[in-house]
C-alpha cells in the first residue's frame, strides 16, 4: 500500500482539538484496547486491505494523526496521514493469537504519523483471528465492537460501499447531561491546581513516550487467561441470572470479586471493585456507532460474604451497585478531567514510570529526574494513592460490553465470537486484574488480564476457576 491514504479519498479534512478526557491517555504505554474477531472462512490479504480502507472512510478518527502545537495543545489532523499498519501472520493453533497479541501491545504507536490503531490477521485456511489493537485515546470497547462488525460487513461483501459517519461528538462541557455539574468549590480547587502547574509544568514528546514504553514492558509482563463459553453455557447463565433477579454484569462482578477472597489471603483491595459504564448514549449529542472515548465507571466496595451462597451475594451486589449507575456517579471522574489542565494527566505516567528508564536511554536524565521531583503531579497521585508501582488500589476492574446483536453471517464468512481486552488508564500492577467481557454470536467471551509481577498465574487460574464454577455450576 502507498504511504498516504491513497485508498481513502477524503472529501472532508478533519481537524479538532483533543478533549481533556481524551488527553488523559496521551502517550500512555499500556492504554491499548483490543478486540479479537474469530472468523470462520477464508480471508485473503486483498480482502482485509479493502475492508480496512472502507472502515477508514467510515470513521473519522481512523483518518487522523495527532500533532502538538507550540502551546502544547494537541490536535487531530487528517493532513499527511500515513497508512494504518496491517500484518498477516500464519495460524498454527487456536491460541496463537494470544502470544502474538502479547507482543503486539508492547509496540509504541506512531501518533504523529498515522492513526493510533493496528490490525493483525492470524490467518488460517478455514478459521482466523482478526486482532484490532487501538489506543484508548481514540476508542473505547464499544468503538472496537462496532468497528469489528463494520470490518465483517466489508470482508463478507467487498463491493459494498462505505457508509460515512461524521466526526463523532465528544464528551465535553457543552455535551453533558443536565444533571451533571461540578461544585464551585471543586472548580476553585482545580483552578488553583492548574495555576500551580504553570509553575511546575514539564512537557513530553514521542521520544519520551518510546522511552517509558520500553521501560514499562521491560519491567512488567501482562498475561491473559481466556474463557470461552458455548452458546448453551451462555444461555444458561443469562437464564439463571434473570431467575435470580440480577444482571449478567452483576453476576460476573460478584463471581470475580468473591473468588479473590476464596483463593488469596484476604486483602484490603479485594473489596474495591471498578465497573465500567458506557457514556455513549448518556451524552445529549450521542456517540452513536462512532469511534471515540465514551467510558465512565462506578467504583464500589463489596465484601463477599462466604457464609452466603453465590447467588445471594450476587443479589446483594446488584442491589448495592444498581443505584450507582446514575449520571452524577458515572460522569464524576470524566467531569473532573474536563476542568483539569490535560498536561497534568500526560505527566502522570512519566512521573510513575520515569524511574524505570534505563541509564542507556537518551531520555534517562530528563525522565528519571522528573520521576523524583516533588511537584503537583506527585501530590495528585498521592491523593489518589496511585504514586507507587508497589501498591494495588483495586481488586477487579470490569468492562462488560453486554450482548451485541450483530449478524452472525457475512457473505461466506461467519463471525464465530468476539473477544475483548479493555486495557486501562493506570499501570496493571495497581489492580489485581482486569476483566473484559463481551457476548456476541450468542457466546460470552472473557479475558482476565493481570501483571505477573503483581499476581502469579497459578493464583489467577484458581480465581478464574472458582468464578466460573459459581457462574456455570452453582
Amino acid at each position: 500500500m502507498n504511504n498516504k491514504m491513497s485508498q481513502n479519498k477524503q472529501s472532508v479534512n478533519h481537524e479538532r482539538k483533543l478533549t481533556s478526557a481524551e488527553r488523559f491517555f496521551t502517550r500512555s504505554p499500556f492504554s491499548v484496547v483490543t478486540m479479537v474477531a474469530r472468523i470462520k472462512g477464508n480471508i485473503t490479504e486483498d480482502m482485509l486491505k479493502n475492508a480496512v480502507a472502507k472502515v477508514q472512510q467510515r470513521h473519522a478518527l481512523l483518518q487522523v494523526r495527532i500533532t502538538d502545537d507550540e502551546n502544547h495543545i494537541q490536535w487531530f489532523t487528517s493532513e499527511d496521514v500515513q497508512e494504518i499498519p496491517i500484518a498477516i501472520l500464519p495460524r498454527k493453533s487456536k491460541n496463537d493469537w494470544v502470544k502474538i497479541h502479547a507482543e503486539e501491545i508492547k509496540i509504541p504507536f506512531d501518533f504523529a504519523i498515522r492513526p493510533a490503531i493496528r490490525f493483525v490477521l492470524v490467518q488460517g485456511a478455514d478459521e482466523s483471528e482478526l486482532i484490532l489493537l487501538c489506543h484508548h485515546i481514540i476508542c473505547d470497547g464499544m468503538s472496537l465492537a462496532y468497528l469489528a462488525r463494520d470490518l465483517m460487513e466489508h470482508l463478507g461483501n467487498p463491493s459494498q460501499a462505505s457508509s460515512i459517519l461524521p466526526m463523532p461528538p465528544t464528551i465535553a462541557l457543552d455535551n453533558l447531561p443536565k444533571d451533571v455539574s461540578l461544585s464551585s468549590f471543586i472548580k476553585f480547587i482545580i483552578k488553583r491546581m492548574n495555576q500551580k502547574w504553570v509553575e511546575d509544568s514539564e512537557y513530553f514528546d514521542h521520544k519520551d513516550y518510546e522511552a517509558i514504553t520500553n521501560a514499562y514492558w521491560e519491567e512488567f509482563n501482562h498475561e491473559a487467561l481466556i474463557v470461552e463459553l458455548s452458546e448453551a453455557e451462555t444461555s444458561a447463565l443469562v437464564a439463571r441470572s434473570k431467575k435470580e433477579n440480577v444482571t449478567v454484569n452483576s453476576a460476573l462482578a460478584t463471581a470475580f470479586t468473591g473468588a479473590q477472597s476464596f483463593v488469596e489471603t484476604k486483602k484490603p483491595y479485594h473489596a474495591k471493585v471498578m465497573v465500567a459504564a458506557s457514556l455513549r448514549d448518556r451524552i445529549p449529542n450521542s456517540g452513536g456507532e462512532g469511534m471515540g472515548f465514551y467510558a465512565g465507571a462506578v467504583e464500589m466496595k463489596f465484601n463477599y460474604n462466604q457464609k452466603k451462597n453465590f447467588w445471594e451475594n450476587a443479589r446483594l451486589f446488584h442491589k448495592k451497585i444498581s443505584p450507582k449507575f446514575n449520571n452524577k456517579t458515572v460522569f464524576s471522574t470524566v467531569l473532573t478531567w474536563l476542568y483539569l489542565d490535560p498536561t497534568i494527566f500526560e505527566a502522570m505516567n512519566f512521573k510513575k514510570l520515569g524511574g524505570l528508564v534505563s541509564p542507556n536511554s537518551s531520555r534517562y536524565k530528563k525522565l528519571s529526574s522528573f520521576a523524583q521531583k516533588e511537584d503537583l503531579v506527585l501530590k495528585v497521585l498521592k491523593r489518589d494513592k496511585l504514586e507507587s508501582l508497589e501498591r494495588k488500589h483495586w481488586g477487579p476492574a470490569i468492562t462488560n460490553l453486554g450482548r451485541l446483536d450483530f449478524p452472525k453471517n457475512y457473505g461466506k464468512l461467519e463471525l464465530e465470537r468476539l473477544i475483548m481486552q479493555p486495557g486501562g488508564g493506570i499501570p496493571m500492577v495497581n489492580v489485581n486484574f482486569v476483566l473484559g467481557a463481551v457476548t456476541c454470536a450468542g457466546k460470552l467471551s472473557l479475558v482476565i488480564e493481570y501483571a505477573e509481577e503483581a499476581i502469579d498465574t497459578a493464583t489467577m487460574e484458581k480465581i478464574k476457576d472458582k468464578a466460573i464454577e459459581w457462574l456455570c455450576n452453582e
